[in-house]
């Protein structure tokens, strides 16, 4: 065992304007691997995160619900929380943006920047949505990329050739809040003098060989690109209205969403800090020996990689050991798409599927390159049934029974007498040790997984070749059973402390089946179990119409709402022309009678008046939101012209259309007093 190391990890905030989808999970599940693999080895690390809860696009929203922003996010934060936890992402601790110490830590690091010179002002000109009376966020603003002329761009960056801009440079743009031409308006705002650090920021990024490397080699190679244009201020300031902690000495300036988000890990550590006694500034202060480590990915690097460590570089205090960007999820080869039901929530998933198959999936994908990675349903279907089912589970149903029904679930003497070291089944488990602990150290979980189904393998041919099915029938060959079995035991013992980083809750289970009552730790590879209890099914198969189930869940929820826009990368925005939607027939509706359908858990079905001489029907999934007396006389918006869709309750002729999440949060478009029914929406 290695000496015992303090470890501080974070992940990055997932932005509180939305649910958790399986995009995020690759970034949430890959550190918590890490992190417990870590605790297992004995050493000291502490795992925190938050809700990034600022920007305008939590106002917005909000404002749209009619609650506080407060209000939302304290939601928000509940749901997130509830998400990590149902897929075994474990933090020690879970805070917000929004906190008393993040505005501390802030403030803090403001004005240690301002008194070193680090902070400038100027006026600038901003793109403003006229008809909201609004500074438009870049997110917020759509438009042609100015360097490759890429349609439907955001105002931040190309998708497409992957060019970064002010909004102001994009061609035709457009506000994706009114649709309006946005106009230029001046303000002034303050900025962070990014290039004051370049050459601290080269030395970090570009060492030499005798020094550690702090971020991987290809993230060096696209950071190599931003020095080559030059280190540019940073506009740290944003204009009311803005939800977020205001500048001091500054009317009406409010600090932007990303200079508040990644010290939301060290306002995390602080709150954790002052419940469990845990002294702050050894871990933060510059001359800190402590090991601190930024799961990622690669869509933030710019963030975390030039403006974050020249921020603590400026403050006084250190910066990270390292960052790791990952990339991000494809799902049977393409960007995640609503349309296609491949925009998927972690709720949805939880409706359908075992967290764990997901957990176990993404680790065979998962290294240490910035790879986009792809969730293919076929194949996840068929590795979770093959090789996590068929072959690591498999070697404990087969094995089991014979133990329990013929020795009382006890292994057999030689175990518990150090001799099962000899024994070619366990040692093969044993021998794969250090490599898959070198391969967890360093983030290759996909090594990991290829060693123990590896060892899997020859555990299933070793309990074949020795037939225990046939030395049951013979009661002198009663030891030799008991032997074989118990290996067998051993082995699958043994490839379950391997997998406990990646399955922990199965990892639990299996402890259960020897009477261990903790988590198991990578130490316990010393010893052997010395009984077994009665063998209860673990995991099972999965149903590919569970696939298919939850693929027409996300479809169906998809085509009833839309979103605000969140900083957030990786979902498909499926591009159509004008001509696409004017084939799209949106007409005024007014709700005549609205009812429970009985064996339906979410609809609602609609009896609709759209100026035609019959009324619609359509069956509407939004029962988790309304009571059908608050829907009647109602008017809404359908789509009229979509092919009648037969279901078991009966013909739909149409849909009616929403925003929100889902469950209780879920609004119907409501159009304004005096739009009357049967009216085109254009």
């Amino acid at each position: 065992m290695t000496s015992k190391r303090k470890i501080l990890v974070t992940s990055a905030l997932p932005y509180a304007n939305g649910p958790i989808h399986l995009g995020h999970l690759v970034e949430y599940v890959q550190t918590d691997i890490w992190v417990r693999f870590q605790k297992m080895q004995g050493h000291d690390c502490t795992y925190v995160c938050a809700d990034d809860a600022h920007g305008t696009p939590i106002m917005l929203r909000a404002e749209a619900e009619g609650i506080a922003p407060e209000a939302l996010i304290e939601r928000m934060h509940k749901e997130h929380l509830a998400d990590f936890h149902a897929f075994g992402v474990k933090f020690d601790n879970y805070h917000s943006t929004h906190s008393p110490e993040n505005e501390a830590l802030v403030r803090d690091i403001y004005l240690k920047l301002r008194k070193g010179g680090h902070i400038t002002q100027r006026t600038i000109k901003q793109a403003y949505d006229p008809v909201k009376s609004l500074f438009l966020p870049d997110r917020f603003i759509k438009g042609e990329c100015p360097r490759c002329g890429a349609k439907d761009q955001y105002g931040d960056s190309c998708e497409a050739c992957g060019a970064t801009y002010s909004p102001t440079d994009l061609k035709n743009p457009v506000s994706v809040l009114s649709g309006a031409k946005p106009v230029e308006k001046e303000s002034e705002h303050y900025f962070f003098k990014l290039g004051d650090f370049a050459d601290d920021l080269r030395t970090w990024l570009f060492p030499d060989i005798t020094q550690p490397r702090h971020v991987q080699s290809e993230a060096a190679n696209k950071l190599d690109e931003w020095f080559a244009a030059g280190l540019q201020d940073w506009d740290i300031s944003r204009d009311a209205p803005y939800f977020g902690f205001k500048i001091p000495d500054a009317k009406d300036k409010y600090f932007y969403v990303w200079l508040d988000a990644p010290v939301g890990y060290m306002a995390s550590f602080k709150n954790y800090c002052e419940r469990k006694g845990i002294n702050f500034d050894d871990y933060w202060r510059k001359d800190s020996d402590i090991e601190l480590y930024h799961f990622i990915g690669k869509d933030i690097l710019y963030f975390h990689a030039l403006f974050w460590p020249a921020m603590l570089e400026g403050a006084g205090y250190r910066k990270p050991t390292a960052i790791y960007a990952h990339g991000f999820l494809t799902v049977n080869g393409q960007k995640m798409s609503k349309s296609r039901g491949t925009f998927i929530t972690a709720r949805t998933y939880l409706d359908h599927l075992n967290p764990e198959y997901l957990r176990y999936y993404y680790a065979t994908k998962l290294n240490s390159t910035m790879e986009d990675i792809d969730l293919n349903l076929d194949d996840f279907v068929a590795r979770v049934n093959s090789d996590l089912i068929g072959k690591y589970i498999n070697i404990a149903s087969r094995a089991a029974g014979f133990l329990t029904n013929h020795f009382e679930g006890v292994l057999s003497e030689a175990h518990y007498k150090g001799e099962f070291i000899n024994r070619a089944c366990t040692l093969a488990a044993m021998d794969a040790a250090n490599e898959i602990t070198a391969a967890y150290a360093q983030r290759e979980y996909g090594k990991v997984l290829r060693a123990v189904m590896k060892a899997a393998d020859h555990i299933n041919q070793y309990f074949d070749k020795h037939k225990p099915w046939e030395l049951a029938r013979n009661p002198a060959h009663s030891q030799k059973l008991h032997d074989v079995c118990s290996d067998c035991i051993h082995a699958f013992y043994v490839l379950t402390i391997y997998l406990s980083p990646i399955l922990p809750s199965l990892s639990e289970g299996v402890a259960g089946l020897f009477n261990i009552s903790r988590k198991l730790a990578w130490n316990d590879l010393s010893f052997s179990p010395l009984k077994m209890n009665n063998y209860e099914h673990l995991m099972t198969r999965i149903e590919p119409k569970r696939i298919e189930a939850m693929l027409e869940a996300s479809k169906e929820t998809a085509t009833m709402k839309t979103a605000t826009p969140t900083p957030s990368a990786g979902e498909s925005s499926d591009a159509i022309t004008i001509d696409d939607f004017a084939r799209i027939d949106l007409r005024i509706a007014r709700i005549v009678k609205a009812e429970d359908v009985e064996g339906a858990e979410k609809l609602l079905k609609l009896t609709l008046d759209i100026g035609e001489e019959k009324p619609r029907t359509v069956f509407a999934g939004i029962k988790s939101a309304y009571q059908p007396a608050d829907l009647e006389g109602r008017l809404t918006v359908m789509v009229a012209n979509l092919a009648p869709r037969k279901m078991k309750f009966g013909l739909s002729e149409g849909m009616v259309l929403a925003a929100g999440p889902g469950g209780k949060d879920l609004w119907i478009l409501e159009p304004h007093a005096g739009a009357q029914p049967g009216m085109r929406v254009k």
